[in-house]
């Protein structure tokens, strides 16, 4: 069953047990504004929900996985309220999620797109995608509570050289640093993905479920903390002359 992007930008596939979210932006690289937020989020809500689901599989449509924030969104709104915006919603729906998440990542992964990895089970990229986190050259800060995982996930050292100097990271590197499951061929990801979800469909529903729930449950209450405390402190850069002033040269260069 299918059900159209609309204007959310988010295409959502029910085979079976297997839920497919497609991020369907591809004229913008499938960049995620509010309504692409907005719509994962509440999938991702009802997924959590649904006994009969063993599987969510997260990818964009075309060439590329996602670029990250809509960074016309940031310079439309530089003074956000308090309080959770339309992006830390759908990263808190992630976290919660007990249902396996896998990811299918095909060319550019970019801010927010690399960050939501942290918080899938599996991550299966092409050879020919890049990841990126350039929030210090947007005069910007971690996110997605990256500023906790990816330390973890990949260690100190990598972590500094991916978060602090915004370095790019090829799927092999991403790989054998622990956020990547497996590099597969250039268009490949989403056939890795869907056979990943064949063999999770395949096992009971609620032992996966209880099976995630507990292993993610000594992470998860500092993960909500760290996303209010980055959120805090992206909110001031967002607002800041060097934020802004990157975001006008970005926009200059298109």
């Amino acid at each position: 069953m299918n059900a159209p992007a609309e204007d959310t930008g988010v295409v959502s596939t029910r085979e079976g047990a297997v839920l497919t979210l497609t991020i369907d932006r591809p004229d913008r690289r499938n960049a995620l504004h509010l309504a692409a937020y907005g719509e994962l989020a509440a999938q991702l809500k009802r997924a959590n929900e649904d006994p009969g689901l063993a599987a969510v599989i997260l990818t964009g449509a075309g060439a590329h996985f996602t670029a990250g924030n809509d960074l016309r969104d940031f310079q439309a709104q530089p003074h956000r309220p308090a309080g959770d915006s339309a992006g830390l919603g759908f990263l808190r729906a992630l976290i919660d999620l007990d249902v396996p998440v896998i990811a299918a990542v095909e060319g550019y992964a970019i801010g927010v797109g690399v960050t939501l990895l942290q918080h899938c089970d599996f991550v299966h990229a092409a050879g020919n995608a890049t990841l990126r986190m350039p929030f210090t050259s947007l005069g910007l800060c971690p996110e997605g509570g990256s500023s906790l995982m990816m330390a973890r996930l990949a260690g100190a050292r990598k972590a500094a050289q991916w978060l602090l100097l915004g370095k790019a990271i090829d799927a092999r590197e991403a790989c054998e640093a622990g956020l990547v499951t497996s590099v597969t061929p250039a268009g490949g990801a989403l056939a890795a993905a869907q056979a990943t979800a064949a063999q999770l469909a395949a096992l009971p529903a609620g032992s996966l479920r209880a099976s995630k729930s507990l292993m993610r449950r000594a992470d998860r209450a500092a993960l909500h903390d760290t996303l209010s405390v980055e959120a805090d402190a992206f909110r001031q850069r967002l607002a800041s002359p060097e934020a802004q002033q990157a975001f006008a040269k970005f926009f200059e260069k298109k």
